[in-house]
């Protein structure tokens, strides 16, 4: 079952890739200081999940102009998405939850999809600078992308 908004997002230390280098990030460490954006996705060299990717790179400015981090988070490992990220020139870090640990703790984790075990489902949440999660979307349809304006949307409202 997915968190509810108004609910405490889960913390996490996680994998981090730049495209340069590979870090760890912990969401105990950003609350406090700004919005958290987590847009979670299926798997990283894939079509849909290049698109989604690419979508928030372009509208970084915009996610920052509203105090907001941006992350990506996969079941990939850290050094696949570092690749993914560099191929893809992403400005912003992916998290690799290799370990399935955050996707199942936030309820968005496929049990299969396209016969792989313990897929994230293609889902954001927005975390808000107490810890509270503000916005949740999540889809069963890998194909479906967010809908980006919606995210701003709620960011908007936390200003």
């Amino acid at each position: 079952m997915t968190l509810a908004v108004g609910s405490k997002a889960p913390d996490f230390t996680l994998p981090s890739s730049d495209g340069q280098q590979v870090g760890k990030v912990a969401l105990s460490e950003l609350v406090g200081h700004e919005n958290i954006v987590l847009a979670f996705f299926p798997l990283a060299f894939t079509s849909v999940c290049r698109e989604e990717l690419c979508e928030f790179k372009d509208q970084l400015s915009q996610f920052n102009q509203l105090d907001a981090k941006v992350f990506g988070i996969s079941v990939d490992s850290p050094f696949s998405l570092n690749a993914f990220s560099k191929a893809e020139g992403l400005n912003f870090p992916l998290l690799s939850d290799f370990n399935k640990e955050v996707s199942s703790a936030y309820g968005v984790l496929y049990e299969s999809l396209l016969d792989f075990k313990g897929v994230a489902k293609r889902s954001v949440f927005v975390v808000d600078k107490g810890g509270l999660i503000q916005y949740r979307w999540v889809s069963e349809d890998p194909k479906v992308k967010p809908d980006l304006n919606e995210i701003t949307g709620a960011l908007k409202t936390l200003a």
